[in-house]
């Protein structure tokens, strides 16, 4: 028999019992729904996380004291184990002749501090900033300026506000330029407000308030170490091209080595990792959780794929006296079970079309929920629905379709 006539049997036996065939698909659909939705939700979110991270600047390397281990009010944070990072070794991996592939370099120094204005108070993230931290993480100026040379030579009290700051603290003056807030009870002067960037792998910057590094270790936190260098609770650097990060990795950690006086064989009291390196981490979780989630939703399929053996079996007890009768006019043993294959095929098939439509849907469903992903109907994603769902009809009605090609055909014509 020929496949086109195969497929021509099968579709007027789904069409003699309509329902029954709507409620064996169902399985299906929603199967292949859920996967398609889990699946793109997935890589919205691993698109979303990989664009906050690129956020932050690029080529970047982050070296911290101690072991790597989160975030703080914007800035990469480590454990307090360990020799602290110092302005010296800021300055020492600046030097050219010490990391050839630093392009630039910016320090760090992170904590929480009492802010008020007028009546207005709260407790906020403030960051002690040289003047190329703006290039190196991308900042971007609302309004005013950003810290400059001449603020961090001279230790000026002078500070750049997050918008959520403004907003907290300034609620009726949008532009706070060249007033006055107190930082731990010491004044500052705004100069400028920075653009917003929402909350990132980093923090929400938009709560932060970054001022002159020198001022916030001499005035507001209290920095300097026993050797009398002043500490630092992150340094950024950014490699000179995506190509040489490995390298620049390498330089700094060899400095840093020799800076802190680390015997071979024992281990680094600081943590180098570039931004590659994150996302990598990142990806690598957030693509199992995916898969995780993709293989709950594709047990559904493996329901669905029993309803229509179950539905194949009862078909093939419903039309038996057919089988005997097409047996007898001639019809091999490879007909009948083509026959029965391409009919339960066609039922996965056909609910895995239905599923890529219900999948779409719910992506979109998961975009209006969620306006920070944009999740999309993959063509990965399809192909592997309809491939998967193929196979699921193939795989189960090779039972009921073997069955109905064994049959004898002197005991089918007598079935009644």
């Amino acid at each position: 028999m020929k496949l086109v006539e195969s497929f021509r049997l099968a579709i007027r036996a789904l069409l003699a019992n309509k329902l029954r065939a709507i409620l064996t698909m169902l399985g299906i659909i929603i199967g292949v729904g859920a996967v398609i939705t889990l699946m793109s939700a997935g890589v919205a979110v691993q698109q979303y996380v990989t664009s906050q991270f690129q956020a932050i600047g690029s080529n970047l390397v982050f070296v911290a004291p101690g072991t790597f281990s989160g975030q703080r009010g914007g800035a990469a944070s480590a454990s307090t184990g360990g020799s602290p990072l110092t302005n010296g070794d800021a300055a020492a991996i600046a030097d050219p002749m010490d990391v050839p592939d630093a392009e630039q370099v910016a320090s760090e120094l992170t904590g929480g501090a009492t802010v008020t204005f007028g009546r207005e108070n709260g407790v906020y993230s403030i960051s002690g900033v040289t003047p190329n931290y703006e290039g190196v993480r991308n900042i971007s100026i609302a309004a005013g300026r950003f810290i400059d040379t001449s603020d961090q030579a001279g230790g000026s009290r002078v500070a750049v506000l997050g918008p959520d700051v403004v907003t907290d603290l300034f609620p009726n003056n949008a532009l706070p330029i060249g007033e006055t807030i107190r930082i731990n009870d010491i004044a500052f002067r705004v100069i400028g407000i920075t653009k917003s960037r929402g909350g990132t792998g980093f923090g929400n910057e938009d709560r932060v308030i970054f001022i002159p590094l020198s001022t916030a270790q001499t005035r507001v936190f209290s920095a300097r170490t026993t050797s009398g260098d002043f500490r630092v609770s992150v340094i950024y650097v950014q490699a000179v091209s995506q190509h040489r990060i490995t390298e620049t990795v390498s330089e700094i950690t060899q400095l840093l080595r020799q800076r802190h006086k680390i015997l071979p064989g024992d281990k680094n009291d600081f943590t180098v990792i570039s931004q590659q390196d994150i996302l990598t981490s990142a990806g690598s979780v957030l693509g199992a959780l995916t898969v995780f989630l993709g293989a709950i939703a594709a047990i559904s399929l493996l329901v669905g794929g029993i309803g229509i053996m179950n539905i194949m079996l009862v078909s093939v007890t419903e039309r038996t006296r057919e089988i005997g009768l097409r047996k007898a006019v001639g019809a091999r043993r490879r007909d009948i079970l083509l026959q029965f294959l391409v009919e339960s095929i066609v039922l996965a098939v056909i609910g895995g079309a239905v599923g890529i439509l219900l999948g779409a849907a719910g992506s979109a469903i998961v975009g209006r929920l969620a306006p920070d992903l944009s999740p999309g109907l993959s063509l990965q994603a399809v192909l592997l629905a309809t491939g998967f769902s193929a196979a699921v009809g193939l795989f189960f009605g090779i039972y009921p379709a073997t069955r109905a090609a064994s049959l004898n055909p002197i005991e089918a014509l007598r079935y009644e």
